[in-house]
């Protein structure tokens, strides 16, 4: 009895340690966002555009530099033409701060701060599209899943014809090509049946990718729950916006439109700069030198001391200012022009997904009709073929018929939810 119980304990712990994980579509995007490399890419750059940011920034406040130096030097004598070789230690230290320069500085970090917030858009919006992908990635398993239910009946249904026809054959009530014909019928069935099931493995490796699991092996499965075929059509949640308000939701949402608008307001900043360098720059400055020899040292000031106001104004540069200003004022119109058209893409994106979710969800009333049909079909065809009121022929057409309107229905199904995650990425949600 100990030793039952002790084998039951063990088989216990051993099935929990090597339980495979299951995750939910939600567990997924989690494990997507902290384990894909496109998205630890993309972060990493909206960290460098901050680090620019604080580099441009930087030009508001005060630079301070400290210079030592050590060496020999030679010094002639007037009234003889002799030198004499000496010893000197210098140490200087600088400060510069900009007083104004008509938004250069200003232009420059503007320029910096709006292209990081295109970074962080661009950011936010593949983060969005992975959300998307792993979505479908997961969708996909499930519809292969199903897929693999419905072609097992039907390999199912495939063996008990064949059975049924032997036994009609042993009575001799039907011939042999009805055996033959539904040993046929088996072996496509069974191929249909390992071809979904290939299907399935390589669902769930397109999953890795999109979620980032890297192991060689990745033993898990995702959450899944059996079909109830009937009702498949009223379980559907309806999406709750009209076209109309999609298209607005993507215009004030879409990160990829918010992106643009950054990109506009740096080329703003960047036209802002380089006008700036038509005028000049206002700074102080300030240097404390202290100076240290052996033979000179009443010559060689021990320290001195000088602040400044400068005023640094590049008057001609061969047109080059010029140039850079009109070349920024293009650029400003370019980034408008490409705002219009992502817009526009946009829009034909939120259509499209809207259009194509409306019709996966209409397809699925009409698929859920076709399966009752054809499963009543197909029984009439069963009772036909016992009685000797019809062929071989006319059983199967009707039992493929509603295999086929089954995984029809299935594969709808789930492109449905599909179609949702396209609409509510089209449109930022």
């Amino acid at each position: 009895m100990k030793k039952a119980l002790l084998s039951f304990t063990l088989l216990t712990l051993s099935s929990f340690l090597y339980a495979q994980e299951s995750y939910t579509v939600d567990e997924l995007i989690l494990q997507s966002l902290e384990n894909s490399p496109d998205l630890h890419i993309s972060k990493l750059q909206y960290d460098a555009s901050q680090k620019r940011y604080d580099t441009a920034f930087s030009g508001y406040l005060p630079q301070v530099d400290l210079t030592a130096s050590a060496g020999r030097i030679s010094q002639s004598e007037t009234y003889d033409f002799s030198s004499v070789d000496d010893n000197l230690l210098t140490g200087k230290i600088s400060l510069k701060q900009l007083l104004y320069d008509f938004g250069k500085t200003g232009g420059d970090t503007d320029t910096e701060k709006f292209s990081s917030q295109s970074y962080l858009m661009e950011n936010m919006q593949k983060i969005s599209d992975k959300k998307k992908d792993v979505k479908n990635a997961y969708y996909d398993i499930l519809k292969a899943i199903a897929l693999i239910d419905v072609q097992k009946e039907n390999v199912k249904l495939n063996k008990a014809q064949l059975y049924r026809a032997k036994r009609y054959f042993e009575a001799g009530i039907r011939t042999k090509i009805d055996i033959s014909d539904a040993e046929f019928r088996l072996i496509k069935a069974k191929l249909e049946l390992k071809k979904a099931e290939y299907n399935l493995k390589l669902s769930y490796a397109q999953l890795d990718k999109v979620v980032g699991f890297a192991q060689t092996t990745n033993d898990y499965t995702v959450y899944s729950q059996k079909l109830e075929l009937q009702t498949l059509y009223n379980s559907l949640h309806p999406y709750d916006l009209t076209l109309e308000e999609a298209i607005n939701f993507a215009y004030l949402n879409r990160y990829e439109i918010k992106k643009e608008f950054a990109k506009i307001k740096s080329t703003q900043a960047q036209t802002a700069s380089v006008d700036a360098q038509y005028y000049p720059s206002l700074f102080v400055s300030a240097n404390y030198i202290a100076q240290k020899a052996d033979e000179y040292q009443l010559y060689v000031p021990k320290t001195k001391w000088d602040a400044m106001l400068n005023l640094n104004w590049n008057l001609y540069q061969g047109g080059a200012t010029s140039a850079q200003s009109q070349e920024k004022k293009i650029n400003l119109n370019i980034s408008n022009e490409q705002l219009s058209y992502t817009k526009l893409t946009i829009k034909k994106s939120t259509t499209m997904a809207f259009i194509n979710l409306n019709k996966t969800k209409d397809t699925i009333e009409l698929d859920q009709s076709l399966v009752k049909v054809s499963n009543e079909k197909f029984d009439q065809a069963s009772k036909r073929y016992e009685h000797g009121l019809s062929d071989y022929i006319e059983l199967q057409e009707a039992r493929q018929g509603y295999i086929d309107a089954k995984a029809t229905l299935v594969v709808d199904y789930y492109n449905y939810y599909i179609a949702i995650a396209t609409l509510d990425n089209a449109i930022g949600k």
